[in-house]
């Protein structure tokens, strides 16, 4: 069985890798680190341009009707850029909940917009710092109306439409839950931002106040939906934390073969080339999880969740100790506002929380192996 990418998946992993560096530097990361513009709009355009915002989508809605495996190398080099754009909102979860589960209706009103870039989506999920369960959904879906709080939500206040998980039925059951579908730019939407370590990702605090809504798929259905689209979202994050620690960990070899103490480079220490050893080994941890979660990924394998979790498991943490050891190679610059080893740091910390602490990930894991233990 070969694990790697196909010559055409590479050539596309390497225009991608081009576009970003041209377009996506470390001072176009930092603008937006430092001003008030919630993404980089001209970088957003521009990626919709290359036609790489409709990778998956099929091509009847504007889309180029590739695979899971074209949009996970571009991820990868969305990770390795720091690029601040609400990619993972918009394709990763909106869009592909409306692939999922919309109707034709849906479908044409809102994905030919995300391939172009003309709207943003995103995913409503979250009510607070607690996990999401069927027991702690409380925004309700009846009549058409929906009411309620999610918070956080990314790129919630950039967002003109989201996908919101609620509660349908009056139990606490999976099938009390489903799936709606909200114009935001329409009445009883309230938004605030909310502050997070990581401003080059906006978040928002999202009220619903009887919004005009719809189901998106069949009521009831909500949690299952919700967990595939999890699955898949979680194998694409993954390999843009791979791209961030690949990054990371070249930042901290470049900085030791050029910075010098005691007349020696410092990548000659034992202790610095201990780092990037533990980088490297961490990455390509990382990387086999991530291979892994694209096959099942783009097989539709029944293994998809247990892959998708040891993938974000293996990835959040090897990104995290990459922006970590960057800082520390780094030494005193590495911790001042003009180094840009805080890009990554912040960006590790901001994705290893998407989708759910990584202990959620782990207890998936056990899950899973139980499952399979039992049958």
């Amino acid at each position: 069985m070969n694990f790697d990418f196909s010559d055409d998946q590479k050539l596309l992993k390497d225009q991608a890798a081009k576009f970003l560096a041209d377009k996506c530097k470390p001072e176009d990361v930092r603008k937006i680190l430092e001003s008030d513009a919630p993404y980089d709009k001209a970088l957003w355009q521009g990626l919709a341009e290359m036609g790489f915002l409709g990778t998956t989508i099929a091509e009847e809605y504007g889309g180029l009707g590739l695979g899971y495996l074209e949009l996970c190398v571009i991820a990868e080099e969305l990770g390795r850029a720091c690029a601040p754009v609400p990619m993972s909102s918009s394709v990763y979860l909106a869009a592909e909940a409306l692939q999922r589960a919309g109707t034709e209706e849906q479908k044409q009103k809102w994905l030919p917009k995300v391939v172009t870039g003309e709207a943003i989506g995103c995913f409503a999920f979250a009510e607070g710092v607690q996990a999401p369960t069927p027991r702690t959904i409380k925004a309700t879906l009846s009549g058409g109306k929906l009411s309620g709080t999610k918070l956080p939500v990314a790129d919630g206040d950039v967002a003109d439409f989201a996908v919101v998980v609620v509660k349908t039925g009056s139990g606490t059951a999976e099938s009390d839950v489903s799936l709606a579908l909200v114009d935001l730019t329409a009445g009883g939407v309230t938004r605030e931002t909310v502050t997070t370590l990581d401003p080059t990702r906006s978040h928002a605090s999202i009220t619903f106040d009887g919004a005009e809504a719809e189901l998106l798929g069949a009521e009831g259905e909500g949690w299952a939906v919700t967990q595939d689209i999890l699955n898949c979202a979680a194998v694409l994050v993954a390999f843009e934390q791979l791209g961030g620690t690949q990054a990371a960990m070249e930042m901290a070899r470049d900085y030791s073969l050029e910075r010098y103490a005691f007349g020696r480079q410092i990548g000659s220490y034992q202790a610095i080339k201990h780092k990037l050893a533990d980088m490297y080994v961490k990455l390509e941890l990382a990387r086999g999880h991530c291979y892994y979660g694209a096959w099942a990924l783009s097989t539709n394998s029944p293994e998809l969740p247990l892959a998708a979790a040891g993938a974000r498991v293996a990835a959040t943490e090897a990104f995290r100790f990459a922006a970590q050891e960057n800082i520390q190679t780094h030494g005193g610059i590495g911790y001042t506002w003009e180094a840009n080893t805080q890009f990554y740091y912040r960006r590790s910390k901001l994705l290893g929380l998407t989708l759910g602490a990584i202990g959620q990930w782990k207890e998936r894991i056990v899950r899973q192996l139980e499952q399979r233990n039992a049958a």
